[in-house]
């Protein structure tokens, strides 16, 4: 269906998870099917217009202004082949759908932490999920894919080797994913949640995560939130006012409860939320906000965390802003390439470090400014803020071959990605 600036449904079908510069294209599409979604595409040619995607829109950097904006979220459905371990995902399907259709099977996807965040656009920016240690990145996991092209024309990507391998980890600079097909896991259940320690009482939480997330095994997939917790009815009672740090843990096996022994000892957390949990459910493990919200985001990926004591100051309760701090170990399977080599870029970071800003203002960079030494490039799925053509190459590590790609693919540079290539 297609809606325009009059339409009354206009607001509803263009505005997402994002609200700090939604989109305001001239009209939007509402598909169902791959048929519309070329429709809409040839559409955009004949009026020579800008085409932007949305499913959830939890990724947005800048919303086109004008153009045409394909919003997917009606276009949703997931189709689970159990014997082959295998799922087929349409173009705006959530990871809380494929979580659903997934778990009356025992089989697990690579979901990231939130469950309301696009599958597809998740897993075109390369996808770094709860069991990344142990499987690798969810782009490593994709065995098709159906995209229409910005000439309008549907394409199997997969007999396309280049078309492949840069849509796996490339993000939207290619055309529109209509379907993808990933790999599926026999994890009904892992052992995950968080502890929320009070920073004030025990500030040495981060210190002794990184020195713990050095002898874990691949198993063990974590994480750590740092930041001012407000003082409100929303927060949970134990947490409300306190400058927090929030150890998020996703283990495979049943070595769990010895595996955390060392974060335990630090002493008694705020709250405790970590046991056996079954996987559909594994969005209680970082239990991110689930309303829509205005928010930017800068990210580096690092070889190390040798700069942890600035944070306090940049970034904890005396700020000149609030600023939330997320830490994710990486390694493991996550430095390997996989059988299909695709798009992802920097496999020898060690941890990913994103500062979350609220608001409407820019990203929180000057946090970012102690770990240059250490940096070796950036995530663009945790990057919510416009970037300069050399920082979304700071990426990759073959920019030059993407780039060509996105002029063949993509000539008249109609396509309007989160980061453009």
């Amino acid at each position: 269906m297609m809606v325009t600036t009059t339409s009354k449904g206009y607001d509803e079908a263009r505005l997402g998870f994002q609200r700090r510069d939604p989109h305001r294209p001239a009209v939007v599409f509402t598909v169902t099917g791959a048929a519309e979604v070329e429709e809409a595409v040839r559409y955009a040619i004949d009026h020579d217009l800008r085409i932007a995607v949305q499913a959830s829109g939890h990724g947005l950097t800048r919303g086109i202004d004008g153009g045409l904006l394909i919003a997917t979220r009606g276009f949703s459905g997931v189709t689970v082949d159990a014997q082959a371990r295998t799922a087929w995902i349409e173009a705006g399907a959530t990871w809380r759908d494929v979580l659903d259709a997934t778990a009356p099977y025992g089989l697990a996807p690579l979901s990231g932490s939130a469950p309301g965040v696009g599958a597809i656009s998740y897993t075109l920016g390369g996808g770094l999920g709860l069991m990344a240690r142990r499987f690798g990145y969810a782009a490593d996991h994709v065995r098709r894919i159906e995209v229409v092209t910005a000439d309008g024309v549907r394409r199997d990507a997969e007999e396309d080797p280049d078309l492949f391998w840069a849509l796996r980890g490339g993000g939207g600079n290619f055309g529109i994913v209509t379907g993808i097909e990933i790999d599926l896991f026999d994890v009904p259940a892992l052992y995950g949640g968080s502890l929320y320690f009070d920073l004030a009482e025990h500030p040495i939480v981060p210190e002794v995560w990184r020195e713990w997330t050095r002898t874990v095994p691949e198993d063990v997939t974590s994480a750590i939130a740092i930041l001012p917790m407000p003082d409100i009815p929303q927060v949970p009672a134990p947490l409300r006012g306190k400058y927090v740090g929030q150890v998020q843990l996703a283990i495979l096996g049943d070595a769990g409860e010895h595996l955390i022994e060392p974060l335990r000892a630090v002493g008694e957390p705020l709250l405790d939320t970590v046991g056996e949990l079954p996987y559909v459910d594994s969005g209680r493990i970082f239990a991110e906000p689930e309303r829509p919200d205005s928010y930017s985001s800068s990210n580096v990926l690092l070889k190390d965390l040798d700069a942890l004591d600035t944070l306090p100051g940049l970034a904890g309760p005396g700020a000149s802003r609030m600023h939330v701090i997320g830490i994710r170990h990486l390694g493991g399977a996550l430095a390997r390439q996989p059988k299909i080599p695709n798009a992802v870029g920097h496999r020898d970071a060690a941890y990913s470090l994103t500062v979350l800003t609220p608001g409407t203002g820019d990203a929180g960079r000057e946090v970012l400014e102690p770990w240059r030494a250490s940096t070796v490039g950036r995530a663009l799925n945790f990057t919510f803020e416009n970037l300069t053509a050399a920082e979304v190459a700071e990426a990759y590590d073959d920019y030059s071959r993407l780039a060509k790609l996105r002029r063949r693919y993509d000539p008249y540079r109609r396509l309007h990605p989160n980061h453009t290539l």
